[in-house]
């Protein structure tokens, strides 16, 4: 077990020296290779307001999954009050959630609009 602690922290250790062998001399972390990387042509305020609406999009259909798993288990309770309880219990802490989405997405288009109207 000791030497096989050996050997792993040795490969761990000796393995970004041989990947870095073939590098350039004066480049050892590859900030040179950057240089002309096509990144696309959209500037990084459209950039992150996609990743923002992207996100909320996800969290809103996590939303609409837990109101729509909620009515599930409401329809499926056959008189269980227990059952019954945990699916309202659902249905309102989706129908928070897509609250707070929503007024997350409202928000977000607010404070992006009014930076790109103040710099543009």
């Amino acid at each position: 077990m000791n030497s096989m602690k050996k050997v792993l922290i040795f490969s761990l250790l000796l393995i970004p020296k041989l990947a870095s062998a073939q590098a350039a001399a004066g480049d050892i972390w590859g900030a040179n290779a950057l240089q002309n990387l096509n990144t696309g042509t959209k500037n990084i305020g459209d950039t992150i307001a996609g990743v923002i609406n992207v996100a909320l999009g996800f969290l809103g259909i996590i939303a609409t999954g837990g109101i729509i798993y909620g009515g599930f288990v409401k329809m499926t309770a056959y008189g269980d009050a227990d059952k019954n309880k945990t699916g309202n219990s659902a249905m309102v802490a989706g129908v928070i959630g897509l609250a707070i989405v929503l007024s997350a997405y409202a928000v977000s288009q607010f404070v992006l609009r009014s930076l790109y109207n103040e710099t543009t």
